[in-house]
């Protein structure tokens, strides 16, 4: 794919969704970080479900530890892995107020030393809670990403690097929003709802379901 296509096809995600966000609910960076660690292997919309009465009773992370492991598992028992995300949190929590204030720091190394956080957790909250350019690829962005042939890769580590590079500037900084929520919502993994999608003709996906 060229970088003309490239830069259509963003123009085009642009314009049919001007200000993209996460579709999972936070009032802070903490809170954030709490729901992307919860979301992992579970979707956001049952993640809500969870942490909308957990995050009235807890904004911070002093709040959590103060919860405790055993209160936080009757707020998420029902997302999945539950027991070791709870453990994870807890952990987390009590880093953040030891070695960072209570505070989330805006720092990949700093983030991925907290228990749980991987590298797509670092990158969702760099960019969502701080406005980082990073894009953080999941099963979504991974499938669009090599069904499009915006930025082809075996795994996800190629997948990013090779967005990071190739993506122009301009939509770097919400590039992650527009492509997980065209893989959710569109470019869905069983049959692509290509018929309805706005880059159907600048998409290098051969087995288009256009009917």
């Amino acid at each position: 794919m060229n970088r003309a296509k490239r830069q259509e096809i963003f123009t085009r995600l642009r314009a049919a969704n001007p200000k993209p966000a996460t579709e999972l609910q936070y009032g802070n960076p903490f809170q954030l970080l709490v729901a992307v660690m919860l979301s992992a292997q579970s979707t956001d919309v049952g993640v809500n479900k969870a942490t909308r009465a957990l995050f009235k009773k807890v904004k911070s992370p002093r709040a959590m530890l103060k919860l405790g492991e055993e209160g936080l598992k009757e707020y998420i028992k029902t997302i999945g892995l539950f027991n070791t995300k709870a453990k994870n949190i807890i952990r987390a929590s009590a880093i953040l107020v030891e070695q960072h204030g209570g505070k989330v720091p805006e720092d990949r190394s700093a983030l991925q030393a907290l228990p749980g956080v991987g590298r797509k957790t670092a990158n969702v909250v760099l960019n969502t809670a701080f406005g980082h350019p990073t894009i953080a690829v999941d099963t979504h962005i991974f499938r669009v990403a090599n069904r499009t042939g915006i930025a082809p890769g075996k795994n996800v580590a190629e997948v990013e690097q090779r967005l990071l590079r190739l993506v122009p500037d301009e939509f770097k900084q919400d590039a992650h929003h527009w492509l997980i929520l065209h893989g959710r919502y569109t470019c869905i993994a069983r049959r692509p709802r290509c018929q309805s999608c706005c880059i159907a003709d600048l998409c290098e996906y051969k087995a288009k379901n256009l009917e």
